[in-house]
């Protein structure tokens, strides 16, 4: 899949994550539409990079149909990158006191990291559905982003890693669903990355977590992650998979 020309939608692109992926693909020609919540650093990277920005809260419909419509207008759609996040309520099963898990937090914290994007993904290949085939019958890609704590979540992760899990089992069907209109279905699934979001606090993180990687002893990076995204949009025989990036991480029990 070409990355020049077409348009990409990049939900969640003014976060670390997003914001490098923004930056990547629009070095790459993309004609890029930030959709997120976080009107002041969307204006200033519309203002920056000239791509465009739109107010959108991911559970919302009528807002993600906004940003689809704002990228039709720029050229054909083909390209989804969804890296949002939201509250992310944790808390052990049954806690220390003897109280349950809160049904509100858990579902809460299900609706931003697995309904969300299943709500973005149904939109948007709905869209890129639309688009004339390429050589081939591709029509288009989607990035979705789990974590690594979809596979092995820690103490207290029990409403994170429920929905980690589930955009990760959501990946292939996806994948399968969309065969015949060529769209491909793929998923990052960070570990521990060091975005600016952490500011000061990035330093114990780092300190903490860097030596628990098995190479390289550090923190991933944002443009790390952009830059796998960028690979499975281009390499049109990825399609189905999770990739996890974490240099070889695997979260402890606590």
């Amino acid at each position: 899949m070409q990355i020049s020309g077409n348009s990409a939608l990049v939900v969640g692109g003014t976060g670390g994550l997003g914001e490098a992926t923004v930056r990547r693909l629009h070095a790459a020609g993309a004609k890029v539409v930030v959709a997120d919540v976080a009107d002041e650093k969307g204006k200033a990277l519309e203002s920056e990079l000239g791509i465009r920005y739109v107010h959108v809260d991911a559970t919302s419909e009528e807002d993600i149909l906004a940003a689809i419509a704002e990228a039709k207008t720029l050229g054909p759609l083909r390209i989804s990158v969804d890296t949002h996040g939201g509250p992310a309520g944790g808390g052990r099963l049954v806690g220390k006191d003897g109280s349950p898990h809160s049904l509100d937090a858990f579902t809460t914290t299900v609706t931003y990291y697995l309904t969300a994007v299943f709500n973005v993904t149904r939109l948007v290949a709905a869209a890129i559905a639309q688009e004339e085939p390429l050589e081939g019958g591709a029509r288009g890609v989607i990035v979705n982003t789990a974590s690594i704590a979809g596979f092995e979540g820690q103490i207290g992760q029990i409403a994170y890693s429920a929905a980690k899990g589930g955009v990760i089992s959501m990946t292939l069907v996806a994948a399968r669903d969309l065969s015949p209109l060529g769209i491909r279905v793929n998923a990052i699934a960070p570990g521990t990355i060091l975005t600016p979001a952490y500011g000061k606090a990035g330093e114990k993180l780092e300190a903490y977590w860097g030596p628990q990687v098995p190479f390289p002893k550090r923190m991933g990076q944002s443009p790390e992650y952009a830059s796998l995204a960028e690979q499975l949009i281009t390499n049109d025989y990825l399609n189905g998979e999770v990739i996890r990036l974490d240099g070889a991480l695997r979260f402890p029990p606590k």
